[in-house]
């Protein structure tokens, strides 16, 4: 299922009133949940595909966008690599403003471990990483609109 395709999906069913959604093919597994306002999607990639497709959870906040998967190719130095967002949208930091951030320059973190979340069409999509390492450059600023393929992350391997 290509990006634009899920974008479609999602959108219908945010306009709907449907309060849960199940779609399965032989690539993608995609769970959809509508709690209150902001509904949480939960997508899985079943094989392996050019764009992987992230987990996804509503926290409270606002605006824009399409759900997928982080990215992580190579930059400059070959111990680096970049994580990228894997949609339009914009970017947070944290999941609230009263939150902590999921991660500064410096931190640690493991494949899997949450590092932003990308609102796409009032749908808050946590973007995990693909990687292990360190933090050592955040190159967005939180709130601010991103977008596909733009680099987020610089982590040191």
């Amino acid at each position: 299922m290509e990006n634009k395709e899920i974008q479609k999906l999602l959108d219908f069913i945010a306009q709907s009133n449907l309060d849960e959604v199940n779609i399965e093919t032989s690539e993608l597994k995609l769970s959809v949940k509508r709690y209150g306002q902001a509904p949480v999607v939960h997508t899985v990639a079943a094989a392996p595909a050019p764009v992987a497709v992230a987990p996804v959870v509503a926290p409270v906040a606002t605006p824009v966008a399409q759900p997928t998967a982080p990215v992580a190719p190579v930059v400059a130095a070959s111990n680096r690599v970049t994580i990228k967002s894997p949609m339009i949208g914009t970017f947070y930091r944290s999941a609230s403003p009263e939150s902590p951030l999921f991660v500064e320059i410096g931190t640690e973190i493991a494949k899997g471990k949450t590092v932003c979340i990308i609102e796409a069409m009032k749908l808050f999509n946590e973007i995990e990483s693909e990687v292990s390492g360190r933090i050592v450059e955040v190159l967005v600023e939180n709130a601010t609109p991103v977008e596909f393929d733009q680099p987020l992350f610089v982590v040191e391997q």
